[in-house]
């Protein structure tokens, strides 16, 4: 099971495929406050409504200075599927390896429905302008979790 990741921790850098294919990397967005958060599947129902939150508020929160990339274990054929069809503007990445998704601790055991399993936890990681870990939330909820970041960032 990997580290939770803990604030003033450095982020750990990545390089990802987006929905088109394109490479994303966390150094792209260097000098700009990023919200990073790990879903476990795209065109899920759970998963569609925190992407659809994150991107009725992009506007909002880049105006704020933080930009938003969503990440999941999905390819990006499933990616563009998704984005097509919620018309999603935030921008998701996939991780079928697990790499990023363990180097953020947001893989490993977690409970779903009583049950231990192993699986994405759903996260969230805000890293600030130099690279750092500013708040690191694990085992969020799906809905009503973008409300409360900004609530909690006092935006």
């Amino acid at each position: 099971m990997s580290e939770r990741l803990q604030p003033g921790d450095t982020a750990p850098p990545f390089t990802l495929p987006d929905a088109d294919g394109k490479q994303v990397s966390l150094a792209d967005h260097a000098g700009r406050k990023v919200i990073v958060y790990f879903y476990p599947a795209a065109l899920t129902p759970g998963c569609t409504k925190q992407a659809c939150d994150f991107t009725d508020n992009l506007d909002f929160l880049a105006g704020h200075g933080y930009d938003v990339i969503g990440i999941s274990p999905d390819k990006p054929e499933k990616l563009a599927k998704f984005r097509d069809k919620e018309e999603l503007k935030v921008t998701l990445v996939g991780d079928p390896e697990k790499t990023v998704l363990e180097s953020y601790g947001a893989y490993g055991e977690k409970k779903l429905y009583g049950k231990t399993v192993t699986g994405v936890i759903r996260s969230t990681i805000i890293v600030d302008e130099q690279g750092k870990v500013e708040r690191a939330l694990y085992n969020v909820k799906a809905t009503g979790h973008v409300a409360k970041i900004i609530k909690d960032l006092g935006l």
